[in-house]
């Protein structure tokens, strides 16, 4: 691996990305006798995301091994996706990694990760795949452009250097500008989504937030008010405002919407999950009854943590002094309300940092999603993000990366080798 010894002039397949869908399209394509594989990252680190997916462990895929369930898990690309997955799923990734000597287990929620907890696992697993496939890594080595040639592509590198190739992948990740990967696959006829974030934390300025970053709600329910986005699961308070995974798909499944509006919305959030305003206005008056010589305040319930439950007792009207037996209709109401669903004013997003994910892409129309080959350019594959395909957070889309560049990588393979 290196941007310095000499790049070959020809190769058959030329992988353009370091990312997770690049490595594993780069891997299938040269185990399938696709080869010579020349892999090109235009950075000099090799699988980022990787590295810092799931807080450093790298959330692989996630646990579900229904394909027509799994699908429903991509605010984008899950119908396209079906098929696919019917030939490289979660199982198939489980045994690829476990087949090279790294075990996943499976958490809670779904999530599965190397059983070392650490990203450098899977990094060390792909980077000894890739070696003992023959597929040859050069970073430092961008993409200007790529022209049609009479055997194939000649590419255009950084340094002034060229690289002809009967074959190109894609895999240059989410379209964040119109550089690289996707200006060539504009340049060779294709159209892109327009690319908008996805997966962010939402800006929230709300006394009944501040200073509270660091609580958590393990099962609440946010929705947004003015359209149908609703998610369950749990919720992070944060400097900034709210995050966790219930925050995020709602990001996901409205990526679009939160933009045209220039992420300003107005979202509810029922802190106890199901129960409804009636359901809790009843198990409040319970609680008036059989607690009544104890401070509202300092009596936590429904799992909600003390200083949040403080705060929203107080945005009820209900102050820190104020015993059950006290507390009049109107103010139970009130905090019925704040429970279930107060309603909070976001202002501004946050990208997650581990997830990073861009909604848009090469429009999915003009690919050929069984073997990932472009309907427009022969010859010309694509892998992973620059898709217009992208998951919910948990693992999904890395499994979309698996399964593209698997599928592309075996697909190039046999061109290359007919």
């Amino acid at each position: 691996m290196s941007a310095d010894r000499d790049l070959p002039s020809t190769c058959r397949v030329a992988v353009v990305g370091g990312g997770a869908a690049g490595f594993f399209a780069a891997i299938a394509c040269a185990e399938a006798d696709g080869g010579p594989v020349v892999l090109l990252e235009k950075s000099s680190q090799l699988l980022a995301k990787v590295k810092i997916s799931g807080g450093g462990r790298c959330n692989v895929t996630h646990a579900c091994f229904d394909p027509g369930v799994l699908v429903t898990c991509y605010p984008r690309g899950g119908r396209e996706l079906r098929g696919p997955l019917h030939h490289f799923q979660p199982t198939d990734t489980i045994a690829w990694f476990e087949a090279r000597g790294v075990k996943l287990k499976t958490e809670a929620d779904g999530r599965m990760f190397p059983i070392t907890d650490r990203s450098e696992t899977i990094i060390q697993c792909l980077m000894d795949a890739a070696s003992a496939s023959g597929a040859e890594i050069f970073t430092r080595t961008g993409l200007i452009r790529a022209d049609r040639s009479a055997a194939g592509f000649r590419l255009a590198l950084d340094g002034n250097r060229t690289l002809d190739a009967d074959h190109i992948i894609l895999a240059t990740g989410g379209p964040r500008a119109a550089t690289g990967g996707p200006a060539v696959a504009a340049a060779l006829g294709h159209t892109l989504s327009e690319p908008v974030p996805s997966l962010f934390t939402f800006h929230i300025e709300d006394e009944r937030l501040k200073g509270l970053a660091g609580v958590a709600v393990e099962r609440a329910r946010a929705r947004v008010v003015d359209a149908a986005f609703d998610e369950t699961g749990p919720v992070l308070i944060t400097h900034w405002g709210v995050s966790g995974p219930a925050i995020l798909r709602l990001s996901a499944w409205g990526a679009r919407w939160m933009h045209k509006r220039d992420y300003d919305f107005s979202i509810r959030v029922n802190w106890v999950g199901a129960q409804t305003r009636d359901d809790m206005m009843r198990d409040l008056r319970t609680m008036k009854e059989t607690k009544a010589k104890k401070l509202v305040a300092g009596d936590p319930a429904f799992a909600i943590p003390a200083r949040l439950w403080e705060r929203l007792a107080l945005a009820a009207g209900i102050r820190a002094e104020t015993r059950w037996a006290h507390v009049e209709r109107e103010a139970l109401l009130a905090f019925a309300e704040q429970l279930t669903a107060g309603e909070f004013q976001v202002r501004g997003k946050s990208m997650n940092k581990e997830e990073f994910v861009t909604c848009g892409g090469v429009n999915l129309r003009e690919v050929d999603v069984r073997t990932m080959e472009s309907r427009r350019c022969p010859g010309l594959y694509f892998a992973g993000e620059i898709l217009d395909i992208d998951g919910i957070t948990g693992g999904y889309n890395f499994q979309s990366a698996w399964t593209t560049g698997w599928i592309a990588g075996h697909a190039a393979a046999a061109k290359a080798s007919a």
